[in-house]
């Protein structure tokens, strides 16, 4: 399976982004108040510059307490994004995912984002693929 089919099967409104400046008090508000694990940060929506999630957040939070929430999102993004394309392998974003310990990947076109994938979307699309798999298999071992 492709990059490009798990951006077809998401059902979200596309890509939530945050621009340089925010405090992590107000990134904090809308990683809650839309259920989400991760805002990528970026001036015009297109071009991420970092990304910063509910983990960065409780770590800053653990090291230096509520003062931290003052702070502007760049000073905890991460800035050296890992990133994928549409024709890239799930189970190689996957590998990637598992093996930098982290959970959101930006779908890059060029220098553009597209999108937007967790470790959850890659693995409810690899748990289906092996499903149809499976289904295959049993359909030729019985003959139909």
């Amino acid at each position: 399976m492709l990059v490009q089919q798990i951006l077809k099967g998401k059902t979200d409104d596309g890509v939530v982004t945050v621009a340089p400046g925010w405090n992590l008090n107000a990134v904090a508000e809308v990683l809650s108040a839309r259920k989400i694990g991760a805002v990528i940060v970026s001036r015009d929506g297109r071009v991420p510059m970092g990304i910063v999630s509910e983990r960065d957040i409780v770590r800053e939070l653990g090291r230096r307490g509520a003062i931290c929430l003052n702070d502007p999102v760049e000073k905890v993004m991460t800035s050296k994004l890992v990133t994928c394309g549409c024709s890239d392998d799930a189970v190689d974003v996957l590998e990637r995912m598992t093996e930098g310990r982290f959970r959101h990947m930006p779908v890059m076109e060029g220098e553009e984002m597209i999108g937007l994938i967790s470790i959850g979307d890659v693995v409810k699309a690899r748990l289906a693929e092996l499903a149809m798999e499976r289904e295959a298999l049993e359909g030729m071992i019985m003959g139909n």
